[in-house]
């Protein structure tokens, strides 16, 4: 479970934020998703932020939703309260906090990927050109040059049969992590496994990051290492690979994205990913971004390249994602015929343990609200819990609010359901299971009995920003509105 704040996070506006800055007398300037300051936490006068010139600029970046702060110079980052204790520090003249140590587990991550690093070798450098071009068949770049390898610093890893893309501090470009991708065959099928060091909540790998000029201003963000491959080798133009594809934007890297007027979303072919794009495409700012509409010209980036398209051409077609507020049919004409087309995938994500489930509800869409109703322990939390988990492991990153029983003895029911065996009887496997629940994209509320409406939704509205949150569960309604409440209109 990934941490949650205790308590209901404090929320501030952006007009208090501009108030504060004012006050305080920090210039600051407006950027798309974030406000730009100069730091605090790097050198200069104690009394007064230095001015930003061509050599120091403004390199403080404040969320516009959240407050949270990240500094791109030092990697210093924190919660806008955290952001105050700073200015009121530095006021009193007391030295500015370094960016702190990283955590223990953080540190063996590092250690580990720099180990592993350190085996893989480069592609081209295997023992002969027939392992080096089988091994690139098997992932699908035959047609992927050595040179763009080289760029982007792609190693492979004889042992696992893995490619390793590595994660470089944009700081000083020492090893911070990586990602290893394998194939593996199911039936005709092939699919691809990930694992990441460190681990998903805190692997924030903008791949492809290091290669990007300062004067770069138009960017392509991919969903995958290899599209960022292909799309920089067909087009010339800098591309980014999200560290967990469609699943999440986490605003933590929205300070990296600031300097680019035009961003374009290529995430993927399938609906979800189309989805998730609009998504994405709201936090970035609406008006500086276009969207690849995925469909049968326009596959994923490197199936784009392997199939001899045109990239260039395809990325000039990019819709533009703010719609004006009122539209002709000639502009929703090709969104119409998606949905047509697409028939499957518009119904939603099926889920893969419940086929009768498919037939009366089709599949799990966004903006739908379903009601499950039933008797005191006729078994309502046992299964909302197997449906949510369904669909949770095929990446719907999903909120739990449990009002009724605590999160402990809900993410016990969950583990159980998710090892599909009782725990108890082998508690050797415990780690094993419980560091692959760990990295489901599966969040729980603090809460406990009856809450304030407001709080609750606030926090739902955080979740939803902070990790792209597409599935709520509320269990139950009754619980979280406390039986006084039920005369009023719910």
């Amino acid at each position: 479970v990934l941490p949650s704040p205790e308590g209901p996070v404090p929320s501030v506006s952006i007009t208090e934020i501009r108030q504060y800055l004012r006050a305080q007398g920090i210039p600051f300037h407006d950027g798309y998703s974030c406000l730009h300051t100069p730091s605090l936490f790097t050198a200069g006068r104690e009394d007064q932020p230095p001015p930003p010139t061509a050599s120091a600029p403004y390199t403080l970046f404040i969320d516009k939703t959240t407050g949270s702060f990240l500094c791109t110079a030092t990697l210093a980052e924190g919660t806008w309260q955290d952001f105050q204790a700073n200015v009121e520090l530095r006021h009193r003249g007391v030295p500015r906090l370094s960016s702190e140590e990283p955590e223990e587990d953080t540190q063996r991550a590092r250690e580990d990927a720099r180990c592993i690093w350190d085996r893989a070798l480069p592609l081209w450098e295997l023992l002969d050109e027939e392992e080096t071009n089988n091994t690139k068949a098997m992932f699908g770049i035959s047609l992927v040059t050595d040179a763009t390898l080289k760029r982007f610093g792609v190693r492979y890893l004889r042992t696992a049969k893995s490619l390793v893309f590595p994660w470089f501090s944009p700081r000083d470009a020492t090893l911070k992590g990586l990602k290893l991708l394998r194939v593996e065959k199911k039936g005709d099928a092939i699919g691809y496994v990930e694992e990441t060091l460190p681990r998903c909540d805190s692997y924030r790998n903008l791949f492809g990051l290091p290669l990007v000029g300062r004067r770069d201003t138009e960017l392509v963000l991919t969903g995958w290492e290899l599209d960022a491959l292909a799309l920089h080798q067909a087009t010339g133009v800098a591309s980014l690979a999200l560290p967990r594809g469609a699943t999440c934007l986490p605003p933590a890297l929205l300070p990296y994205l600031e300097q680019f007027k035009r961003i374009t979303l290529w995430l993927g072919e399938d609906l979800r990913s189309w989805e998730a794009a609009k998504l994405f495409a709201r936090k970035l700012s609406l008006k500086r971004c276009s969207l690849v509409r995925p469909g049968d010209l326009q596959p994923r980036p490197l199936d784009a390249l392997n199939q001899g398209l045109n990239l260039t051409k395809i990325l000039r077609a990019a819709l533009p994602a703010s719609h004006k507020s009122i539209v002709s049919f000639r502009q929703l004409r090709e969104e119409v015929f998606g949905e047509l087309v697409n028939t499957e995938q518009v119904a939603g994500v099926r889920w893969a343990r419940f086929p009768e489930l498919n037939r009366l509800l089709k599949g799990h869409r966004r903006g739908e609200l379903t009601v499950f109703t039933g008797p005191t322990g006729s078994g309502k939390t046992t299964f909302i819990s197997e449906y949510a988990l369904d669909l949770c492991m095929q990446g719907v990153c999903t909120l739990w609010g449990s009002f009724e029983i605590n999160n402990v003895r809900l993410a016990k029911i969950m583990l159980t359901q998710f090892a599909a065996q009782r725990l108890e009887d082998q508690l050797e496997l415990y780690d094993e299971w419980a560091d692959r629940f760990e990295d489901l994209p599966l969040y729980f509320m603090t809460f406990h009995g009856q809450q304030n409406i407001k709080t609750v939704i606030d926090t739902m509205q955080h979740a939803v920003y902070m990790y792209d949150i597409t599935h709520v569960v509320v269990d139950n309604l009754q619980f979280m509105m406390g039986y006084e409440h039920l005369s009023v209109d719910r």
